[in-house]
């Protein structure tokens, strides 16, 4: 299908939804109210947005979205001093030194934008959606300094040798789910990035050499590794899980982190 094509299948199709009422009755009433006074010339810039966001990709989406709300979105965010206290202190207590400044904020709201762009490759309907939740509804912007916390957290993970990912498994009260839902998909992407990988994993005697290996990861590769393994909800709901229930991760740092010869498994 050709880019006219394209752009007369999107016409008919914005026709049809504004006839029948289905988008202007989605929009806040300042908004319906807004769009109602604009003249013919302004509504065809507005369109003309319309269709370029739709037919763009996502990246461009993403840059777009950081570039037009990230500004608004970091400022109500350092004004949420409550919830950023909270998740600072969830940091500390694993040891984890994030500072959730104006820039790491800004920084981390971009890349929400590039994981739903990851994530948009599997469910592409469901990309533009959520960021528009993002900016317009105040319990979804709640959700960045989950989504921050759930991320740190992965990383963290990610960094940790196989020895220790059990040691942390076996803290948590559900350990079979915590074992398949985390630290297998972490253990799956040590192996087929070549971060970790078992030649002699069934000899006895060798096993240790990489049981013990701690991952040794560049910043951006890191990052990397976490978006393309947990996706944005999945991410966002880990973060939400811990804020919420503090029994939810159970870490002891000295115990997980302790040399293996004065190590005492549970």
């Amino acid at each position: 299908m050709n880019v006219m094509q394209k752009k007369h299948d999107y016409a008919r199709a914005m026709t049809g939804a504004m006839t029948a009422g289905s988008l202007l009755g989605r929009l806040p009433d300042e908004a319906k109210h807004w769009f109602k006074q604009l003249s013919w010339q302004k509504r065809r810039y507005l369109l003309s947005l319309c269709y370029l966001m739709c037919v763009a990709s996502p990246e461009a989406q993403a840059e777009f979205l950081d570039d037009y709300t990230a500004d608004g979105l970091v400022a109500r965010k350092l004004e949420d001093r409550e919830t950023r206290q909270l998740v600072t202190k969830h940091l500390r207590e694993f040891h984890i030194h994030t500072e959730l400044s104006e820039s790491i904020l800004r920084q981390y709201i971009r890349q929400f934008y590039v994981h739903s762009a990851q994530d948009a490759c599997r469910k592409p309907d469901l990309y533009l959606e959520a960021a528009l939740r993002l900016v317009f509804n105040s319990e979804e912007r709640n959700n960045v300094f989950n989504y921050v916390l759930g991320f740190e957290l992965f990383r963290m993970m990610f960094c940790m040798s196989w020895m220790q990912h059990e040691r942390l498994y076996r803290l948590q009260r559900n350990q079979e789910e915590f074992l398949y839902t985390y630290i297998k998909p972490i253990q799956h992407a040590h192996r087929v990035n070549g971060i970790i990988f078992p030649r002699d994993e069934g000899v006895f005697f060798a096993r240790r050499d990489y049981f013990v290996k701690v991952p040794q990861i560049s910043d951006k590769k890191l990052n990397e590794l976490v978006i393309a393994t947990f996706s944005t909800d999945k991410t966002t709901h880990f973060g939400f899980s811990i804020i919420r229930h503090v029994n939810a991760f159970a870490f002891d740092h000295s115990f997980i982190f302790a040399p293996e010869s004065t190590a005492i498994f549970m």
